[in-house]
């Protein structure tokens, strides 16, 4: 079935519209017709099972049929992600919002070689979060990511914010496997974090006096292997530990064991 994105604010009646964009790809590139059932997805965790009523050249009338709240994820995740060569970010956004982040950051670090500021900084933002209503339409999610305006390490850093881990991938100094950060957390607290913070650096990493920086607000260094990945291959590689570590899919909480195998 057909995946729509629609505000909150424009869905919340049994009746709405498709405008724009999203009627567009339903008349002229899905053909769709009167009769024709659509999922819409509002990004604040409402799916909401429609029907389509009547059409003219640019607008789609809907009737909800059904509507379904789907819980959060238990650990609201932040990626903090420098901003790399070329349209990468948009992969990485793609990416990131098919593993269940909460909110992208990207980051203006030392080694980054694309510095953007003011109103260009604004605008990639809003083509950005377009990228993430693509994927949300794409996968399935019914919680939209927020993705910022880019800015530097330091302003991010006063920013001060309380996430309850934060995880740093380092290429050098002290790094600990990402399962013993978890585990430290959970002896600490008795449970898994509520919020994370994920760093991944530029190309060549971020320079020793930023990752300093980035340990000194809270963040734990950890090893992605032993090999040097590209950017976009460390976010994925870390906001995949992450959701295996705090099992964040409801999915999994039905999958049956793996039958035993003969030695």
């Amino acid at each position: 079935m057909h995946r729509f994105y629609v505000p909150p604010e424009h869905c919340a009646e049994s009746t709405f519209f498709l405008s724009g964009r999203e009627a567009y790809h339903a008349l002229r590139v899905l053909r769709l017709r009167r009769g024709e059932r659509v999922v819409v997805l509002d990004g604040s965790g409402h799916e909401l099972l429609c029907e389509i009523q009547d059409h003219n050249r640019d607008k789609v009338r809907l009737t909800v049929v059904e509507k379904r709240l789907v819980p959060r994820l238990p650990c609201q995740i932040t990626l903090v992600q420098a901003l790399p060569k070329g349209k990468l970010i948009e992969t990485i956004i793609q990416k990131a919002t098919e593993l269940g982040v909460a909110r992208i950051v990207p980051l203006l670090s030392e080694r980054v070689v694309a510095q953007v500021d003011g109103q260009e900084a604004v605008h990639k933002a809003e083509k950005w979060q377009l990228v993430a209503i693509e994927a949300i339409k794409q996968c399935g999610a019914a919680w939209l990511p927020r993705v910022e305006a880019p800015l530097a390490l330091q302003q991010y850093l006063a920013r001060n914010e309380k996430l309850e881990l934060g995880l740093v991938g380092a290429l050098q100094g002290e790094r600990y496997h990402p399962r013993s950060c978890f585990q430290a957390f959970f002896q600490k607290h008795a449970r898994l974090p509520h919020s994370a913070c994920i760093w991944v650096g530029p190309e060549g990493d971020f320079t020793a006096a930023e990752l300093e920086a980035i340990k000194a607000s809270g963040a734990l260094p950890i090893t992605l292997g032993p090999h040097v990945l590209r950017a976009e291959t460390a976010t994925v590689y870390c906001l995949a530990i992450v959701n295996y570590e705090i099992q964040i899919t409801e999915f999994d909480k039905g999958c049956p064991q793996a039958p035993k195998t003969s030695a």
